[in-house]
């Protein structure tokens, strides 16, 4: 429990700190530090997809967790998708650049999922984490689909 209280405290101090994180040397370094964001994200979303599926037991504290720092993460990547990291070692497609607005709606929309898996998952009911990491993975789906190359 106290390691979940620290992580949660360090990514809010993360969530407080983005201005100043957002500052990046260079392309690389931001390209670096939104595929560190989203590989950390995934991490912990696929470990509640897997509690949601069925392939490992469902543990209600370890989705509240989980959940909690998939919200937090999920706020963290867009910063870096600025001027000039449309290049290097990226899956990021050029339409991000070109269709900034609907980019950043598919981006609202996936924190927007995301933020009512968190709720859900407070709930401790598997039924409504279910429903909400559903429509959590089809908003990211979606943006994987329009922005980010195989």
């Amino acid at each position: 429990m106290k390691k979940s209280r620290s992580i949660l405290a360090f990514i809010a101090t993360l969530a407080f700190a983005l201005p100043a994180v957002a500052q990046f040397k260079n392309a690389e370094e931001s390209i670096k530090y939104r595929k560190a964001a989203f590989t950390v994200m995934g991490q912990h979303f696929g470990q509640i997809g897997a509690m949601a599926n069925g392939r490992v037991p469902f543990d209600a504290q370890k989705a509240k967790d989980d959940a909690a720092l998939v919200r937090s993460l999920s706020q963290l990547p867009w910063a870096a998708f600025g001027p000039g990291t449309d290049m290097g070692e990226t899956k990021a497609k050029p339409e991000i650049w070109k269709e900034q607005a609907k980019f950043k709606a598919a981006a609202d929309t996936a924190m927007g999922e995301l933020s009512k898996l968190d709720a859900a998952a407070k709930t401790g009911n598997i039924d409504q984490i279910k429903t909400a990491f559903g429509a959590a993975a089809q908003s990211c789906k979606a943006c994987h689909d329009a922005y980010r190359n195989k």
